[in-house]
C-alpha cells in the first residue's frame, strides 16, 4: 500500500497555505489558506471495504500555561500529546485520491459541516472543537480539516502525519459527533494495511527557514 502527495516532500516543510496559521510579512501570527493537500494511494490490500485517514500532530503541548506567550518558549522536555486535524472515515475504496483544496478551502469559524461529506464518507470533529470551546467567537463544532496552527512560542517544530488506513469493513461503527480517540478505538482489528505521508510546521520565528 503506497501513500503520497503533490503538495510537499514526504517528511519536508508543509507550505503556509495548508496551514490554518500563518506568519504575515511583518512576522505576525494569523489565519492561513488552510487547504487541504493533495494525497494519492494505490496497491489497497485485498479485501478492502472503506478507507479511513486520520491527520494528527504528535508535538502538541500536554499542558496550556506557556503557550502563545511573547514571554517565553515552551519548554522542549515538556511531554506532549495528539492533537487531531482531520477524521475521515467510510470513504469508498474505489476513491484513489484527494485533490488539493477538495475538503477545505478557508478557515471557517465555528467549523465546517458534518459529519455527512462527499461519497457517502463521514468526518469527525478535529480538535479545534476542544481549543475553541471557550472562545465566543469561534466555539462550534469543527468537522473535516483545519491544518497546522502550533503555539508560535514553541521550542519544537511539529510534526504532522497523514495515515491512511485500508479496512475490511464498509462502515465502522461510529455514531453520530466522534473524536480521534473514537475512531482508533473502532479501528481495532479492521486495519488490513496502513501508509503514512507526513511533514512539519512551525510559527516559532526562531526556527523558520
Amino acid at each position: 500500500m503506497k501513500l503520497w502527495s503533490d503538495s510537499w516532500t514526504n517528511g519536508d516543510r508543509i507550505a503556509a497555505k495548508y496551514a490554518a496559521g500563518r506568519l504575515d510579512g511583518e512576522g505576525q501570527v494569523g489565519f492561513s489558506d488552510n487547504i487541504n493537500p493533495h494525497l494519492a494511494w494505490s496497491e489497497l490490500p485485498a479485501g478492502t471495504k472503506s478507507l479511513a485517514l486520520i491527520c494528527h500532530d504528535f508535538d502538541v503541548p500536554s499542558k496550556a500555561d506557556d503557550v502563545n506567550r511573547s514571554d517565553r518558549e515552551i519548554p522542549s522536555d515538556l511531554p506532549r500529546i495528539d492533537f487531531f486535524h482531520w477524521l475521515l472515515v467510510d470513504l469508498p475504496p474505489t476513491v484513489t485520491q484527494i485533490a488539493e483544496g477538495q475538503w477545505s478551502r478557508g478557515f471557517t469559524p465555528r467549523g465546517k459541516p458534518g459529519p455527512a461529506a462527499a461519497h457517502g464518507a463521514r468526518q469527525g470533529l478535529n480538535d479545534y472543537t476542544g481549543w475553541f470551546a471557550g472562545d465566543a467567537e469561534r466555539a462550534g463544532h469543527y468537522f473535516g480539516y483545519d491544518g497546522p496552527f502550533p503555539p508560535f512560542n514553541d521550542s519544537l517544530v511539529h510534526h504532522y502525519v497523514f495515515t491512511l488506513y485500508a479496512l475490511g469493513v464498509a462502515r465502522l461503527p461510529l455514531d453520530g459527533h466522534f473524536n480521534g480517540a473514537q475512531v482508533r478505538a473502532a479501528l481495532a482489528g479492521q486495519v488490513l494495511d496502513a501508509a503514512t505521508y507526513s511533514g512539519t510546521y512551525t510559527l516559532n520565528k526562531r526556527l523558520v527557514r
